[in-house]
């Protein structure tokens, strides 16, 4: 499909919107759509994104910028039809090949009233694209703009049904506020949330982002990390156990070893393999990740401290350690630790940590887990926040269908 985006000015113009047109066109593209962003300043910012820019889509073009003087005043001039004809005709040249066309804030706000008037005018005409109008502020609800809104056209464009285009709004007040706004009924308007984008949040080094796509870890919820290697002291099969446990409660629960076979007794190469089997034999494939699978390289500290700020918990089942250095990185990382109750991590962690007999039956130890991940407030937003508002996931959730409707 081909999908336009319209908004005053794209990236590297810094602004809320602007990022959120650029995080769009990413997802779109990566989809497989041809994307094409218009807008009045901004530069490519993607190899894959065209940036066509018409100087007076831009908010402080000196041509707008007069004219909204004058409207500002409630005065709408002359030369307000002679700037509205001019974009409206730029926007049929540039869109005469696009099935779609978003527009941000456009319908929205009065930052360039001739380009609403003009948007409004040529969606009318035939073969113009489907219009969906993405709605992150409303001008007419906020009051520090009340004194430069009055009745009348052009204003009464950013109150009104546009009849044929599809509304968007980013949150739920936003949808009541325009539902009651333009008079329509608040199922009829899509709720879009706006995302962050975990790679870079995090900072994930580019191993990291290959690794957690090919095991699909973003999916987990939650994801336990156990960052240790495959040796019999370390109780993994323990996990994998309670990981079975648990997927009767957190169906897309998941669990993450990270460490390679222990290299000084030949005996760990069965226990490996047996690792493996019994992961089959409890249907946990997909949901246990050994990353001695994945990679037989060596995966620097970087790496490992990037799963930490991912995982959803420290899952430590040890028979018995000298120390217990993954505690104090899961603590740095302020994810809670579930660990057996021996000497070394009961010495480090004291009471701050969640201790069980490592020979506990697996479903007691994943109730003991389940009740302190549903009670914490913070476990639970975390969670719920990873799997609604990273870009992929609203993409996926809402993007992809509404573009779907669009076909349709």
């Amino acid at each position: 499909m081909n999908i336009a985006l319209l908004h005053y000015s794209s990236p590297p113009v810094v602004g809320g919107v602007e990022s959120v047109l650029a995080h769009h066109a990413r997802l779109l593209t990566n989809a497989g759509h041809r994307v094409v962003i218009l807008s009045g300043r901004g530069e490519v910012f993607d190899e894959r994104i065209p940036v066509r820019i018409l100087p007076r889509l831009d908010s402080r073009h000196a041509e707008v910028i007069e004219v909204k003087t004058a409207l500002d005043g409630g005065i709408c001039t002359p030369e307000f039809d002679n700037l509205k004809n001019r974009i409206k005709s730029e926007l049929l040249n540039e869109l005469d090949t696009f099935d779609v066309l978003a527009a941000h804030n456009v319908a929205s706000l009065h930052k360039n009233l001739p380009l609403t008037a003009a948007l409004h005018e040529a969606m009318k005409l035939p073969n113009f694209p489907r219009v969906i109008l993405w709605h992150h502020d409303l001008a007419w609800t906020t009051p520090r703009y009340r004194a430069e809104l009055y009745k009348g056209h052009p204003w009464n464009l950013l109150r009104s049904n546009w009849k044929g285009a599809t509304q968007v709004v980013v949150s739920e007040l936003r949808r009541r506020e325009l539902a009651e706004l333009i008079g329509i009924p608040k199922e009829s308007i899509h709720v879009i949330p706006n995302g962050v984008d975990l790679d870079a949040f995090y900072k994930f080094e580019k191993r990291t982002t290959q690794l957690v796509e090919e095991l699909n870890l973003k999916s987990a919820d939650p994801l336990f990390l156990l960052p240790v290697r495959l040796t019999p002291r370390k109780n993994i099969e323990q996990a994998l156990r309670i990981l079975a446990e648990l997927r009767n409660h957190f169906l897309h629960a998941m669990l993450l070893v990270t460490g390679p076979q222990g290299p000084h007794n030949p005996a760990n190469l069965l226990y490996k393999n047996n690792l493996f089997e019994l992961r089959n034999q409890l249907n946990l494939q997909g949901s246990a990740h050994f990353l001695a699978e994945s990679t037989s390289e060596f995966l620097p500290d970087a790496v490992i401290a990037d799963f930490y700020r991912l995982a959803d918990a420290l899952l430590l089942p040890s028979r018995e350690e000298g120390f217990g250095i993954p505690m104090i990185e899961a603590a740095f990382s302020h994810i809670p630790i579930f660990c057996a109750d021996i000497p070394a991590l009961r010495e480090l962690g004291n009471d701050d940590v969640n201790y069980f007999d490592p020979d506990e039956a697996p479903q007691m130890v994943a109730k003991q887990i389940i009740q302190k991940l549903e009670t914490e407030a913070a476990s639970r937003w975390a969670r719920r926040a990873r799997h609604s508002y990273t870009w992929e996931q609203v993409h996926a959730l809402h993007i992809a269908p509404l573009i779907q409707e669009m076909l349709a």
